[in-house]
């Protein structure tokens, strides 16, 4: 599973686990969690140099509601 599916499949428990936090996800895991965007990329880089990193960011309660 790449980390775009994982997100998929998870996101639901990951927006309540990590609301208002940016995630570096790498495979199937998590590897970093922050609230830059910017840190939780460095942070996967050192922990899994080479590896394709994704990015994404859970949004609050209040920021989907708003989005809605």
């Amino acid at each position: 599973m790449d980390a775009h599916e994982y997100l998929l499949k998870h996101s639901q428990e990951l927006s309540e686990e990590y609301p208002g936090k940016y995630l570096a996800i790498v495979d199937d895991s998590v590897v970093a969690v922050s609230n830059s965007g910017h840190e939780a990329f460095e942070k996967a880089k050192k922990l899994c140099p080479g590896k394709e990193i994704y990015i994404t960011y859970m949004p609050t309660d209040e920021e989907t509601v708003t989005l809605l």
